[in-house]
Parts: C-alpha cells; structure tokens; sequence
C-alpha cells in the first residue's frame, strides 16, 4: 500500500489507558533520557520548595504556642529570621527549578522538531500526497506546544506539587495521623472522575488538531491560490469554509475548556469538606485541651498549602493527557517508514553512458487501483534525446517518476547503465539526475543560494557560469540586489520564464550525465519559451535526455519519440516515421497544428510556423 496516512483513529478510554504507558516510556526513553541529569538537579530544587513549604506550615505551631501563647520574645527573633531564610531557599529553588525545566522542555521539544523533520525528510513522495501540507504543519506547532506542556510543564508541576504534597502530608501525619487520615479520606473519590476527565481530554484534543490541520491546510491553500480565488470571484465560497472549521474549532475548544474546568469544582469541593472535617476534629481537640492551639493551626496549615498542589495535580492530569494526544500523533509520523530505500547490499552507481532501459514495467499507485503502466518497455540510448507524447494521464510522467525511484515498480525493471535501480543506492542514483519540470520550487531565499541549490559547496564564478548557461545571468543583474535578491515564496517575485530559467541553472550547475524534463515550457509564452528553449537545449547538449511534452514543436527534432496511451507504448519512431504512420502521434500533431497539412521535414516545418 503506497498511499496512506498517519493519523490515527478514534479510540476508546480503554485503548487510550492502554496506550498512556507506553507513550509516557517512549517519550522518556526518547526524549527525557538524555536530560536526566538536569532534572536531578530540578527535582532538587523541588524538594527544597517542598520542604520550605512544609517548615513553613510546621513554624506556625511555635508562633502560636510560644509567642502569642506563652508571650516567649526571645523566640521571635528566631521564628523571623527562619521564615525569611526559607523565603530566600525557596525563592532560589523557584528559580533553578523554573529554568532548568524550561530548558529541558525547550530541548525536547527541539529535539522531536529536528527527529521529525529529519524524518519527513526521507519520507517517499507518495507519504506527501496522501498528508496534506497543513496536516503536516500542525504536527509541528500545535502537537510539539501541546507536548512541550506535556514534557516541561507537567512534569515540573507534578513534581514539585507532589513532593510538595508529600512533605505536607507527612508533617500533618507527624502532627496527628489521625486527623490527617480524617483530612485525606475524600480525596481518593475524585480519582476516578479525574481519569475520566483525562481521557474525554485526549479525544477532544485529538478532535481539536484533526481540525486544526484542516484549517492549516486551507490557509495554505487559499493564500498560495490567492489568484485564482479573485480570478473566479470565490472569496464568498471560501470565506464559508473557512466560517465551518473555525465554528467546529470554536465548539471544540469550548469543550475541552469546559472538560478540563471539570476538575476544579471536583476538587474544591472535596477540599471544603476536608478542611471542614479538620475544623471539626481539631477544633474539638482544642477545646478539650487534646492539642495546644499551635498544633491544631499548624495541622490546618498544612492542608490548606496542601490543598493548591493537590488541586494542581489534578488540572495538570488534563494537560498531561492534551500532551500524550500529541505524542501518539507525532510518534505515529515518527514511525513512518519510507518504501523506498537503499535495498541490503546496494552499491554505488556511476553514470558514464546514461542508458536508460525499461523492460515490461507494470505499476500502480496504490494496491486495487488501476495500473497506471502496464508492460512498458522502452529505451533512451546514452546521449540521446527521447521524447515521451500522449494524452494527459496516459501515464507519461509516471514513467519519468520511476527513473529517480519515487516509486518503485511493481513488476518488471527499470535500469541505468545495466543496472537496476532499486540495486544502486538512492545518493548515487540521483547524484546522476538532474530534474527540470513544469512545478518550479523555488524557495524564498536568494537567487544564488536556489541555483547552488544544484550544486551544495558551488562557488560564485560556477554559479555564474550556469545562470550564463541558462540565459539568465542579464535578468538577475538587472533585480535588485543582482544574485543577493530574494525571490519570495515559491518564487512569486519572478515571472515564469524567470523562475523556469533559474531551475535550469539549477540543472546545469548539477552537471548530471541524464536530464529528465516534464512539460518544462508548458506554462510559459512564446517569448519565455523561446528564451528557455535556447536554454534547455544548452543544457541537454551531451546529456542522455528523456523530455514529456505536450507542445510538439519543442521535441519534434529529438531522437526518438514513444507515444503513450493507457499505460502503454503504443508507438516508437522519429518524427518523421511517425507522422508517416498515421497513428497517436500524427493525430495528436494534427489536433495541434489544425491550420496545415502534417510535415515530415522539420525544416520545412519551422518555415511554415515562421
């Protein structure tokens, strides 16, 4: 199956119960792992936090035991100077841990950037097809926030909250095990709620980046295709669409918020009750002279400072549970495996004739689809041009596709210099290919670093010598900055034949020994053809060259013409021998040139079109 994709389907509470382990030990085996040692040092400071916090509850039974109650002023000094050096600890600790795990959740999150990034990559072209930009996109931004949460955040709140909890628990159980265990009876009760809550989180936070890479994925769209929107008065149309994801966001989000607000109220109110419980007891204690007052106040104390990190903990299970949605959609890109890949015990391919050899290729897009080639065979002789003709879908650029090994064939061979490509490594076999087609990608940098793009290490005068090459040296003398110019996004500041003539630089910068060229003037006017033209046949000058073209005035001299229809080679000649035998070829150059008689001579031709 070469199509597909990797999001993943709506799952149960059970299955994400079932997955919440594993994710967590794969982030921490993956990611957390090579940062242990800073989070020593965080936990460190967490526990200083922590027991600042409790020293800070257990001073409250000698403030009122031994000063207000027994009126001991030497005891005061004492009692001040310690509440402000546990301010200064735990001031210091806030800090140290704050910094350290911004680091460690900044790192990862840079981290699974660069992993997947790397990743998709070397994904096949096939993967790019089936996930639409902005789907890609959202993995990026919204999961890797989502995750940084997950990964910095959570973990330093569940952390310093938990110890935190732990050292107030254990100086309330110090103080009275038994009001301690009255204080805490309630609150394994929200347990099961608070699971709940987590996992209703993780679907709608699924739900919500499932949305929101649709949305990506149209503004993408609309923005690049800004043109055409005006051109055809859509504007209304995709104003609507835009309207219906932003609406299903919006109901979304609202209830995600509403689910993770849940916890709060659980928690309040299991709180009030604890604190009232405690009032009551201790109270009680007091009265009867079972406990001093310092004791009760300190007790109290430390519930109510226990109080916010457990209630903590419980809106960060939300969060938690946003981020390991993320983590599963990110993993599962992570795990994407590319078919196409340098086969066990691949060697190095090095072009010196540049045969190209197809022999009874057969090969479909997907499993159950039609074939798109079916019993191809065919040859472009070393230092040739071949030209491929046929109607649209006949399966023209499909043959092309198979050269570079974008896709690999289903049945039969495609070979380069004797040799099958899918034995030669992937490096070597394109380091022999150049491409040139009719989608242009040029990237929003300078005109110098898109045509050393051909070329990576390529000097200035090399540089030079291509755009020259490529008759393009004078037009990019006259922009702005000369080379230093950047050409925008996909090239936008540049006309087509501008942009057309700088990826033959491209080309011819790259040197390599086969050119494939795909309908590389199809978009252009007369005037830019001729231009690029000129310079396409300086490119192909000594290269073994396969062109697809739908204009047959630009591949009428080449060497050898294969018609195709259906997946198939229908017919192999000349321009001449093919005009002569009256078939695919002969008609599709009568439907183009329908003003006069088919003509075998090309010079008599270019007299006839002037």
């Amino acid at each position: 199956m070469r199509e597909g994709s990797f999001l993943t389907p709506a799952t149960d509470g059970r299955d994400d119960e079932k997955r919440t382990l594993p994710l967590v030990r794969r982030l921490v085996r993956q990611f957390l792992r090579p940062y242990f040692p800073k989070m020593g040092l965080a936990l460190i400071c967490m526990g200083l936090i922590a027991g600042s916090t409790a020293a800070n509850a257990w001073l409250m039974q000698p403030v009122l035991d031994r000063i207000f109650v027994n009126k001991e002023a030497g005891f005061l000094l004492l009692v001040a100077g310690g509440v402000c050096l546990l301010a200064l600890i735990k001031g210091a600790a806030t800090y140290g841990q704050t910094m350290l795990m911004t680091f460690v959740g900044q790192r990862i999150i840079a981290d699974i950037q660069t992993s997947l990034y790397s990743r998709l990559m070397r994904a096949d072209i096939a993967f790019f097809h089936a996930n639409p930009t902005g789907t890609l996109i959202s993995r990026f931004t919204m999961d890797c926030n989502l995750l940084r949460g997950a990964a910095a955040d959570v973990l330093a709140g569940i952390g310093k909250d938990a110890v935190t909890v732990i050292f107030l628990v254990a100086l309330m159980f110090y103080q009275d095990w038994l009001l301690a265990l009255f204080a805490f009876l309630f609150f394994p009760l929200a347990i099961r709620p608070i699971a709940v809550i987590g996992r209703r989180m993780r679907r709608a936070s699924a739900d919500t980046q499932k949305q929101m890479g649709q949305f990506m994925t149209l503004l993408n769209q609309t923005f690049q295709g800004a043109r055409h929107v005006k051109a055809y008065g859509m504007e209304d149309y995709e104003i609507k669409r835009a309207k219906t994801i932003i609406e299903t966001l919006f109901h979304l989000i609202k209830r995600a918020a509403q689910t993770r607000a849940a916890a709060s109220p659980l928690m309040e109110s299991l709180g009030g009750v604890a604190i009232g419980v405690v009032i009551l007891y201790g109270g009680w204690q007091v009265i009867n002279d079972v406990r001093t007052p310092g004791a009760f106040f300190s007790s109290i104390t430390a519930l109510l400072l226990a109080y916010a990190p457990m209630k903590n903990l419980a809106t960060l299970n939300t969060s938690l549970q946003e981020g390991l949605a993320a983590a599963q959609r990110v993993f599962a890109m992570l795990d994407v495996e590319p078919a196409i890949q340098d086969a066990p015990g691949a060697t190095t391919l090095t072009v010196n004739a540049g045969e190209i050899r197809f022999t009874d290729v057969t090969f479909a897009y997907a499993a159950g689809r039609t074939a798109a080639l079916e019993g191809v065979s065919l040859i472009v002789p070393p230092g040739k041009t071949v030209a491929l003709v046929g109607p649209s879908g006949a399966g023209k650029s499909t043959i092309l596709n198979l050269i570079p090994r974008f896709y690999d064939v289903d049945a039969g061979s495609v070979e380069v210099d004797g040799m099958d490509v899918r034995q030669a490594t992937l490096a070597s076999l394109r380091q022999g290919i150049a491409l040139v087609s009719q989608e242009i990608s040029l990237f929003d940098d300078t005109v110098r670093a898109n045509i050393a793009y051909g070329r990576f290490g390529a000097t200035q005068e090399e540089i030079e010598a291509a755009a020259k090459g490529a008759a393009a040296h004078d037009f990019i003398l006259e922009l702005p900055q000369g080379y230093d110019t950047r050409v925008g996004e996909l090239g936008v500041k540049l006309s087509g034949g501008q942009r057309q003539r700088i990826s033959i630089a491209r080309a011819m910068l790259k040197n390599a020994p086969i050119l494939l060229l795909d309908e590389a003037t199809s978009a252009l006017d007369t005037e830019s053809e001729r231009q690029v033209q000129a310079a396409l046949k300086a490119l192909m000058k000594g290269r073994t060259t396969l062109v697809i073209a739908h204009r047959l005035s630009t591949i009428m001299d080449a060497d050898l013409i294969y018609a195709v229809e259906g997946g198939r080679v229908v017919e192999a000649g000349n321009h001449a021998e093919l005009i002569r035998h009256d078939g695919l070829y002969a008609r599709l150059y009568r439907l183009q040139f329908a003003d006069g008689p088919a003509v075998e001579n090309l010079d008599e031709f270019r007299a006839a079109r002037g």
